[in-house]
């Protein structure tokens, strides 16, 4: 991946990020690819497999609706190959509960024409890294 397509990538998962945080959808959505995949880890109230953009509005409006308050936020992108991998800290409080989820994850994305074609959270940094050297 050239240098400008890897740049973009990154503004476009910072940008991602901010939407999802903002709990603007929509913005979300206008950064993905209409064939996106998403995959989020079994034993997450949503893990399973999402494809495309009216399955992915489902799953975040979903998701969002839980939510009480917090965030996800990027503390790392690192480019592998042509995909990118980002530590995330999740810390979150769910609507009617008093405690905070707060943990590390990793997430995983691979690009095309400057959308995001797949997007997969890992439960360690080193299996998201893995998946991205084959993306």
């Amino acid at each position: 991946m050239a240098e400008d397509s890897k740049l973009n990538a990154i503004e476009v998962v910072k940008q991602f990020y901010i939407a999802l945080n903002g709990n603007n959808i929509p913005a979300a959505l206008s950064l993905l690819d209409p064939q996106i995949v998403r995959v989020e880890f079994e034993g997450t109230p949503m893990g399973g497999t999402y494809r495309g953009l009216d399955e992915m509005r489902d799953h975040f409006s979903k998701g969002r609706s839980t939510w009480a308050e917090g965030s996800c936020t990027p503390e790392k992108v690192t480019a592998v190959g042509n995909a990118f991998v980002v530590d995330v800290h999740v810390k979150v409080r769910l609507k009617d509960k008093t405690d905070w989820i707060d943990g590390h994850v990793a997430d995983a994305f691979a690009f095309r024409n400057g959308k995001i074609t797949e997007f997969r959270s890992f439960e360690k940094s080193e299996d998201a890294m893995k998946w991205a050297s084959h993306a």
